[in-house]
């Protein structure tokens, strides 16, 4: 079995494979003060519910954007599972040609979710993809044709503008992100909600237009979405036409297959 971990800022996410079964997977608050032993036996007990046995796992992957976390994940590898795991670097171990500048600044789950993006949406179709991941930022990514990683977009996560509201503005209440009855909003609460979840549906699919006039080949490309709040907005949207929740542990398993061959 493979132990996938995506360390984000938001979520530590888990799955475990079963050959390119996910058998299991979890989701975790990120805190960056966790010890190696707090995450172990966090671990342990998730794969204990789950009747899975320790010992089953063969190899671990990681991905992550949190510095303080990845030493951290390191040792609980090490220390619970007696294992080295392979730490996802875009520039070097991800078998996608990364041309961003410099391909170190890219976010190693950006990577990941092209890889399997292009995989399962791309390559038969000899077609770009474009990645829309909704997390603790709105993230657009773009893989060429080829399988190459372009680069991207970057824009603050839903709940970061929702937070963002309510701290600036005296006035404004703490709202839920969800899909108001109507566009204009008839009381503050559906104002913002408004504001909010049409906002980010509009921005969506402006951003993805563009991107695909920029694309060789843009108008054959596949756009996925995943994230915790792609389920929300992805079906308001015009241009989204899947959305997969397991995208980045499924670019984990790919990137570790490559690397073991």
């Amino acid at each position: 079995m493979l132990l996938a971990i995506d360390v984000g800022n938001t979520n530590i996410v888990l799955g475990v494979f079963d050959g390119a079964r996910l058998a299991e997977s979890w989701r975790l608050a990120t805190m960056r003060e966790r010890t190696s032993d707090e995450v172990g036996i966090l671990v342990t007990h998730l794969f204990a519910r789950s009747g899975i046995a320790l010992d089953r796992v063969s190899g671990i992957i990681l991905s992550s954007v949190v510095p303080p976390l990845t030493r951290t994940m390191e040792e609980m590898a090490e220390q619970y599972f007696g294992h080295k795991l392979l730490t996802v670097d875009p520039g070097t171990n991800t078998g996608m040609p990364v041309l961003y500048t410099p391909a170190s600044d890219v976010g190693a789950d950006r990577v990941v979710n092209g890889v399997a993006a292009y995989e399962t949406y791309g390559r038969a179709k000899g077609a770009p993809v474009i990645v829309v991941d909704f997390g603790t930022a709105t993230t657009f990514d773009a893989i060429s044709a080829a399988g190459e990683y372009i680069g991207g977009v970057i824009c603050p996560g839903i709940g970061i503008s929702a937070d963002a509201l309510f701290q600036r503005a005296a006035r404004l209440p703490r709202v839920d992100v969800r899909k108001p009855p109507s566009v204009i909003g008839r009381t503050t609460v559906t104002s913002m909600q408004s504001g909010l979840f049409f906002g980010y549906v509009s921005m969506v699919d402006g951003i993805v237009h563009r991107m695909r006039a920029e694309l060789d080949g843009g108008s054959r490309a596949a756009c996925v979405a995943t994230g915790g709040m792609a389920d929300i907005i992805a079906g308001e949207t015009t241009v989204i036409e899947c959305v997969d929740p397991d995208l980045t542990l499924q670019g984990l398993r790919l990137i570790w297959e490559r690397n073991r061959s």
